[in-house]
């Protein structure tokens, strides 16, 4: 019989407790795994929000624990526009509310000028007036949403707007929201005269890392941020997820660990004659060592393509929610799969690191006369 084999052999010899074992580790799998596509989906949807409209930085607001709390007076922002180095800036103003079916309808208000630079190409219709304040382009998600088109009016946290024209970006948030007048988005979240952020684009031969470091010098209430790395500054939900999925990727291994090593114990127990046997025949330490080991791992890699199975499942399941599917975008990064085959490999290390040690320790004359 080789190796392989037996080990095979051994996992099966107990069917209910190593499936078990496996039920427990593939839970706590499934979890990271969902729980990192999530993650990986919101931080894609950051790096969009941070670089808007092709700039280089963004500034908002320092320790806001949430963007869409973020106010940056509009002082500031003409203040922005005289800096040397400073191409151009986009003053914007954000809005979440529910419209329709969606309960995060995503509003970004700009001026009219403006919206002709960064908006989205249209797909029908065209952009507001300057000075219009009634009239919007709609994401075409959320014109199929509300049931809309151009020339249609919708209502937005108690306003009626013209839709003037349908953009598509391929970004959920987006697609299902709409970009507004500044002056408007302005008085629907009761903010008049203040922004959300404001987006700098350096002028060409500018540096703009020492014009992000001179903003960040000179206005000791905003942060100028260009990185997802930097996004806590303003907003502490990746933060609160990243928190989580370090918890959640602890306590897995944990609770897997705690699983592995019951299984593994009791099936050192049931097998002390054998390993005394294979001592007695001439197998080292090292390879009872081996073998438990090897087993171990088998089990948690075998727990972790069924975790990583049922992590996408979830998340594809949980899409399905119609207010969840407007706001989130999955990211299946390699990144997420890689900590959940870390974390089995630590389960399967940790969980079998003791019934190794005593299967070792055994001495074959003590292993042959266990009863």
């Amino acid at each position: 019989m080789s190796f392989l084999n037996l080990i095979v052999k051994n996992l099966l010899r107990q069917p209910v407790r190593a499936g078990l074992a496996l039920v427990g580790i593939s839970i706590g799998i499934t979890t990271v795994v969902a729980l990192g596509v999530i993650t990986a989906g919101f931080k894609s949807s950051v790096s969009d929000i941070l670089l808007f409209g092709d700039s280089d930085f963004m500034v908002a607001q320092q320790g806001t624990a949430d963007l869409s709390f973020s106010t940056v007076n509009e002082t500031d922002w003409e203040t922005l526009k005289t800096y040397p180095g400073v191409e151009r800036t986009i003053g914007t103003m954000f809005h979440i509310t529910k419209a329709g079916s969606n309960p995060f309808f995503y509003v970004l208000g700009l001026r009219a000028s403006d919206m002709v630079i960064v908006a989205p190409p249209i797909k029908a219709g065209t952009f507001p007036r300057e000075g219009a304040d009634d009239e919007i382009l709609l994401g075409d998600g959320g014109a199929r949403d509300l049931h809309v088109g151009v020339g249609d009016t919708v209502e937005i946290s108690g306003r009626t707007f013209r839709v003037v024209g349908i953009y598509h970006t391929g970004r959920i948030f987006e697609d299902n929201g709409a970009y507004a007048p500044l002056k408007a988005t302005q008085e629907l979240a009761a903010k008049p005269g203040f922004l959300s952020v404001v987006y700098v684009k350096a002028a060409p031969g500018a540096d703009a890392k020492e014009l992000k470091a001179a903003v960040n010098r000179d206005f000791k209430n905003l942060v100028a941020i260009s990185e997802v790395s930097e996004f806590g500054e303003v907003d502490q939900g990746i933060e609160l997820l990243d928190a989580a999925n370090l918890a959640i990727s602890l306590l897995a291994v944990g609770i897997g660990a705690i699983g592995v090593m019951n299984t593994m114990v009791m099936s050192v127990f049931e097998r002390t004659r054998e390993i005394g046997i294979l001592r007695a025949v001439g197998w080292s330490g090292a390879r009872v060592m081996r073998m438990i080991m090897t087993e171990s791992l088998m089990l948690c890699v075998v727990a972790a393509g069924v975790g990583a199975g049922l992590g996408v499942l979830f998340t594809r399941l949980v899409l399905l929610v119609p207010a969840i599917s407007k706001l989130l975008e999955p990211q299946y990064s390699l990144d997420v799969f890689v900590r959940a085959v870390v974390v089995a490999v630590v389960v399967a290390v940790v969980g079998a690191a003791y019934p190794a040690y005593r299967a070792v320790r055994l001495t074959p004359m003590a292993a042959l006369r266990y009863e």
